[in-house]
């Protein structure tokens, strides 16, 4: 911004008369060659291999640590889940060997042409393969596979990729039926498995890229990764991004939207999935990472809502009402409701394809 001269305070023929174009063009050169001359003294003194600082990833803490060869994981949950929003998996039975052999198949479907990855996995939303590659840099492909793997091929094996995909579905329909005891909401599970599926979400990026997130924010209930190698991620939680560095295989659990909702606001959530911090855990600048995750989410045609037992509606209950129960169960209160129903289909859409990152998609169904 242009600053503008203050006013001649003294005017009158005491004020000098203004500089002739000649006067301003040499006293211009003068100063600038001046400065030049400090400038170039400056430079020379400076050490040789002095350089600009670079750019370092995000310090990274272990999130906290749950063991399922505990007799009761559900009492050690209360705490990760309310306060943060995810936590780690020790003891989870699955061997790093069946991770490494299904980070292979990833590659396979990688290493596909085009045209066989859009025939051999066509778009269903949210199923199938999917590019988004703007920049051109091949980091937004993705493939969206049922717990099943399915393909219209049959040249493809998938074998190791299949059965990890199963193992960790088992494992993350143990960490909602744990989230159910210990916070106190409806198990869905019990009345009806159907009420529940998984999706496995693969995607890659060059070591050193930008990271990659698309097709990455997707409604669920609990996200599994399991930690192959010692690496950094990224988590957009309700406290803001942090970053994580859980044990190498562990299974870094992050609780979603819908758990929130069904426990009536008491689960702290992340969205969307785990971001590889770039340029951690990998030597080779040329090497490719793979990232798999697992999310335990509703089919299509659900109703979301809270799942805690006798809840109250804000707008039903009277002050009047409030204190007589209170006193029939001596002081304490039934539970507000803090969230509206609504339709899993038309909520998911909107936060696959708008893909809103700064503002809480859920904020519009809070009470």
């Amino acid at each position: 911004m242009q600053q503008q001269q203050p006013p001649n305070m003294y005017g009158g023929a005491t004020s000098a008369p203004p500089p002739t174009p000649s006067t301003l063009s040499s006293n211009h050169l003068a100063t600038s060659a001046a400065s030049a001359d400090v400038l170039s003294r400056l430079l020379h003194r400076l050490p040789p291999t002095l350089s600009l600082p670079t750019r370092r990833s995000p310090s990274a803490a272990p999130p906290p640590l749950i063991s399922l060869s505990d007799p009761n994981p559900s009492d050690h949950l209360l705490s990760p889940s309310s306060q943060l929003g995810y936590f780690q998996l020790i003891n989870h039975n699955i061997s790093s060997e069946l991770a490494r052999s299904a980070e292979l198949d990833s590659l396979s479907l990688f290493e596909l042409e085009r045209g066989q990855k859009e025939s051999y996995f066509p778009k269903n939303w949210p199923l199938g393969f999917e590019v988004d590659d703007e920049e051109g840099e091949g980091n937004g492909e993705c493939f969206c596979l049922n717990s099943a793997c399915s393909s219209e091929s049959t040249k493809l094996g998938l074998t190791s990729l299949r059965k990890f995909t199963r193992d960790m579905e088992k494992v993350g329909l143990k960490v909602v039926e744990m989230l159910a005891s210990s916070l106190g909401f409806e198990n869905p599970l019990v009345d009806d498995p159907t009420r529940i599926c998984s999706l496995i979400w693969i995607s890659k990026s060059q070591h050193g890229a930008k990271p990659d997130v698309s097709g990455g924010i997707y409604p669920y209930i609990v996200g599994l990764q399991y930690q192959i190698r010692q690496q950094k991620f990224s988590l957009l939680a309700d406290s803001g991004s942090v970053a994580v560095s859980p044990e190498v295989n562990s299974i870094l659990v992050t609780l979603g939207d819908i758990a929130q909702v069904w426990s009536n606001g008491k689960v702290k959530k992340v969205r969307g999935r785990p971001v590889a911090c770039s340029g951690d855990g990998i030597n080779n600048n040329n090497s490719v990472c793979v990232t798999m995750s697992l999310l335990i989410t509703l089919p299509v045609d659900s109703i979301v809502a809270p799942l805690i037992p006798e809840l109250h509606n804000n707008d039903e209950v009277t002050e009047e009402e409030n204190t007589i129960e209170g006193e029939n169960h001596g002081g304490s209160r039934k539970e507000e409701r803090l969230f509206d129903s609504f339709a899993f289909e038309d909520y998911a859409w909107r936060v696959y394809h708008e893909r809103i990152l700064f503002k809480d998609p859920l904020d519009r169904y809070r009470i």
